[in-house]
């Protein structure tokens, strides 16, 4: 049985075809070796190209491609300048992140708050808003506008206008197959929100989740100015989405599928998973990987987003913005950094402060070797005011490595009463002060300088319009003299 299926994944793999998020049908799995289906692109300018013949061009192209791709390489990472932090690999992508699922623990950091477009990664949202608001057996009706939002090059599967599939079809079709014209459907049919109601539902969804520096304009990931993510924010959507709707997963290691024939073509539709990590016999293969999803545009270039687990940790690696093949060493590079370098310690073990009566004992932070509990800080975040339960997130050096649920003691209670009580006397104090220095000064005494104030008022006014008059009078007094002068 499994010979067979090592068989099949080599032929599967073998049939996958274009740029990263392209699918093909499964018609032709006679091939035995698989296809490299990462794409490197440098667009040069007219400038560039004038006056050269097409060797020179591609030659030209190539180092272009190349210098880009050892400036990415060359970049810094963040997480290599934490102290007593294992250093983490250079990648050549110009972003890249390693999250621990279930503690949001953020194990590698390179440029992970820094904007870039998803591509097809995009369709982790999509899916994670349709199945937040519809359910599997839906129907999903294709339009002509999800057929035309499809130009030549792009993912697809062919379906055509007026077809009907369920929304389980639709989710295998957009996570495996990236088909872009089966995205656009579901943002119009899922859950009575229409189109602009679901892109606006991928945005508000990102902003609850922390990704606060993305904005989604599409649900396919197609090239568009203002539609762009970071890898911090990606990590936090997958986040998501792997931990509470396990058809992720499912769906990420069907590695074949078949639609059905439909209400207009008699047809069936077969497609392969686009995630090479995922197939036995190729250089990718990567046997930790539980789910995934590839993306590839012009302008996004090479983008990934791998799930991993070694029964111990549950890792999220996102690349963002590389050249070519390289997309997937990298990813297996920064899984392997963080299954090799850092272990879980469960919080409750650990913590001795006063401030908690009981902590989730099952929570946990994640932590390199050279990294101790009692270096970390941490901040409670209560879940409503006055409440005795919440939050407890630990940092190292700033940066997130674990958070707890947690019942507060009545010591740290009562303290934080005292400091809002501190807080609040501190504002008032001023208007107090003010009003006591007011409340001192009898009332006989504001009266006599009230009036005090009216007589030189009104000594002021009388002086000047004494002068005014004097002017006046002075000059009539000349004028009468030049007069008499005159006769």
């Amino acid at each position: 049985m499994r010979r067979w299926k090592k068989i099949l994944s080599a032929s599967l793999v073998a049939v996958m075809v274009g740029s990263l998020g392209m699918t093909a049908f499964a018609e032709d799995t006679s091939a035995n070796e698989p296809i490299d289906t990462t794409v490197s692109n440098y667009n040069l300018t007219e400038k560039e190209t004038s006056g050269k013949n097409q060797e020179e061009i591609k030659a030209l192209q190539q180092q272009k491609i190349d210098e880009v791709t050892q400036q990415a390489y060359d970049m810094k990472i963040a997480s290599n300048e934490l102290e007593n932090w294992p250093e983490g690999p250079a990648t050549y992508g110009e972003a890249g992140i390693v999250m621990e699922a279930k503690s949001g623990a953020i194990l590698y950091a390179k440029n992970i708050d820094g904007k870039a477009y998803p591509a097809s990664i995009t369709k982790i949202l999509t899916a994670l808003v349709a199945l937040e608001n519809g359910n599997l057996d839906d129907k999903i009706t294709i339009t002509q506008n999800s057929v035309d939002c499809v130009a030549e090059g792009d993912a697809y599967i062919g379906m055509i206008a007026g077809e009907e599939i369920s929304l389980n079809d639709a989710l295998h079709a957009l996570l495996m197959a990236s088909a872009n014209e089966v995205a656009y459907a579901i943002a119009e049919n899922v859950g009575g929100l229409g189109y602009d109601g679901f892109i606006a539902k991928m945005n508000e969804r990102a902003k609850e989740l922390g990704a606060v520096n993305s904005d989604f304009e599409n649900p396919n990931g197609l090239n568009a100015q203002n539609h762009y993510t970071t890898a911090r924010d990606m990590a936090l959507i997958t986040q998501e989405l792997l931990e509470n709707h396990e058809e992720f997963k499912t769906i990420a290691q069907t590695q074949q599928y078949t639609i059905g024939a439909t209400n207009l073509v008699n047809q069936a539709r077969t497609f392969q998973q686009s995630d090479l990590m995922f197939y036995e016999g190729n250089d990718y293969y990567y046997p930790k990987t539980i789910a995934g999803k590839t993306g590839y545009t012009d302008e996004a270039l090479n983008t990934l987003v791998s799930c991993a687990t070694d029964d111990n940790l549950e890792l999220i690696s996102v690349v963002l913005k590389t050249h070519g093949k390289n997309v997937y060493p990298d990813s297996i590079n920064l899984l392997e950094y963080g299954f090799n370098n850092f272990a879980k310690y469960t919080i409750a073990d650990y913590e001795d402060s006063a401030d908690f009566k009981e902590i989730d004992p099952n929570a946990y932070v994640v932590l390199p070797e050279n990294v101790n509990f009692q270096s970390l800080d941490y901040e409670i975040t209560q879940d409503d005011t006055n409440s005795s339960t919440g939050t407890v997130t630990y940092t190292y050096q700033g940066n997130p490595v674990g958070k707890a649920a947690v019942t507060l003691s009545d010591e740290y209670l009562q303290k934080d009463n005292t400091e809002n009580e501190a807080q609040v006397s501190g504002d008032k104090s001023d208007s107090e002060t003010q009003k006591q220095v007011q409340s001192t000064i009898p009332r006989e005494v504001i009266l006599v300088i009230c009036v005090i104030a009216a007589v030189l008022i009104l000594i002021i006014v009388w002086r000047a319009v004494l002068k005014h008059l004097r002017k006046k009078k002075v000059e009539t007094n000349r004028k009468r003299r030049r007069e008499v002068d005159k006769d």
